[in-house]
């Protein structure tokens, strides 16, 4: 079962981004549904654009959702 910090905070990818150093795993995101070419329905990794927003978790983790252990993008704690 998922679980919820006691904080997270809503950042801009484009803020995020500056950071040096960040390692993005857009494969462990959140999955869209999308229409194959054979017409089924298939999940994919999301794109994160600029201008969508992640959560920076109370563990210093930011996740693409309000869940401190699922969806993780920048894993990877730094000093910075």
């Amino acid at each position: 079962m998922a679980a919820r910090g006691k904080y997270c905070q809503a950042y801009s990818i484009k803020n995020l981004r500056e950071f040096s150093g960040r390692i993005e795993r857009f494969e462990t995101g959140r999955m869209e549904k999308q229409k194959g070419a054979d017409g089924k329905e298939v999940e994919i990794a999301r794109t994160l654009p600029d201008n969508d927003y992640l959560y920076l978790q109370q563990n210093y983790v930011v996740t693409d959702g309000i869940f401190k252990d699922e969806s993780i993008i920048f894993g990877q704690v730094t000093p910075e």
